[in-house]
């Protein structure tokens, strides 16, 4: 790529980023995401783990039906909120070799599916542990650096929008279904070590530069398809300790959040609650259009993940509109779209003031 062509990318990036901060039509440069499946847009597509979805029928309403590693018939909440904001239709993954500093710098994700707060839980399926997504957010920097200058990547770092999405896997993948951690800690010992790893990471990030930082709780776990398979056919987990489990979390979190909003000087730090708006959906499926809450859509609905869902697919049903679930874990592309709606309403208009 000639240095002419980084040049002109830079100062168009340049022209239309102070356009649409002048008419107010955009007030974040970029979104900037880490986590796991719930915000992974193909990272995994890059490393040795079997959590991948770059296949069919993952992506079948995604741009020209192509499946990209987003655990999801199309889009994610964070999608969604990029094109919301005014910054882009998508947030490609940073790992992806489609895409290069010059898309990066309006929107990435350092997402891994299958990962967690707890390295044991990234260790399960070999996937990128949170500590290593932050790794690659500094390489992204010196990158960006390079790109926009250092007052450039600077400011774009300072006034950027960070989504953090993780931790059920700690619970639903890791302490509540193999042994290990179980045996070392209670539940609620579990829960704090989870929330020193959060708060570590949320200096780190800070330290770097976040100011505007969005963090997701956790979901009802218990309400997930392959989590009442389990249940059923082993009793493990038990459903209503895996979503007491999330709800406790929760609330540590928020008392996180207010903390460091306190102890970090500048920082614009909110929760965002998926737990709630979740089960209302669950719990309401009419009032959203939805006709099955109880399993996937891809293959039986009921265990069906990654390549399971591949090899399933003729079972897949024909509409996942009408699905809460996409597979036994993953949202369909219309629940993220109304997650995304209740957040901007709810949690990142808060930023925006």
């Amino acid at each position: 790529m000639s240095t002419q062509y980084n040049l002109l990318v830079c100062v168009l990036y340049m022209l239309v980023f102070s356009v649409l901060e002048i008419t107010g039509t955009k007030k974040f440069p970029a979104l900037i995401v880490f986590g796991d499946s719930t915000v992974d847009a193909g990272n995994n597509n890059q490393i040795p783990t079997l959590a991948k979805s770059n296949f069919l029928p993952y992506g079948q309403d995604f741009e020209g039906g192509k499946p990209t590693g987003r655990f999801c018939n199309g889009r994610l909440a964070t999608d969604f909120l990029a094109e919301m904001l005014g910054i882009k239709h998508s947030i490609p993954a940073y790992l992806d070799p489609a895409f290069g500093i010059e898309d990066f710098a309006t929107g990435v994700t350092f997402a891994s599916a299958a990962t967690g707060y707890d390295v044991a839980t990234s260790s399960l399926l070999a996937v990128i542990p949170l500590s290593e997504e932050l790794v690659y957010f500094k390489e992204y920097l010196q990158k960006l650096s390079s790109f926009l200058g250092k007052d450039g990547a600077v400011e774009t770092t300072r006034k950027s929008l960070y989504f953090i999405s993780v931790g059920t896997n700690d619970f639903i993948l890791n302490y509540f279904t193999v042994p290990g951690r179980s045996s070392h800690f209670t539940v609620d010992e579990y829960e704090d070590f989870l929330l020193g790893m959060a708060r570590n990471f949320l200096i780190d990030l800070y330290s770097l530069g976040a100011r505007k930082i969005v963090l997701t709780g956790l979901p009802p776990s218990g309400y997930l398809p392959v989590a009442k398979t389990l249940n059923h056919v082993s009793g493990i987990p038990n459903l209503e300790e895996l979503n007491e489990a999330s709800k406790d979390l929760n609330i540590k979190l928020q008392n996180l959040v207010a903390s460091l909003s306190k102890q970090l000087k500048g920082i614009k730090l909110v929760y965002a609650d998926i737990y709630n708006p979740t089960l209302h959906i669950i719990h309401n499926p009419n009032l959203y259009g939805f006709e099955n809450t109880e399993e996937g859509c891809c293959g039986t609905g009921t265990f069906e993940l990654g390549i399971l869902c591949k090899a399933a697919n003729a079972l897949s049903c024909p509409d996942p509109s009408k699905y809460v679930f996409w597979d036994s874990v993953h949202p369909t592309e219309k629940v993220y779209d109304i997650m995304a709606n209740i957040l901007m309403d709810t949690t990142i208009s808060q930023l925006l003031k």
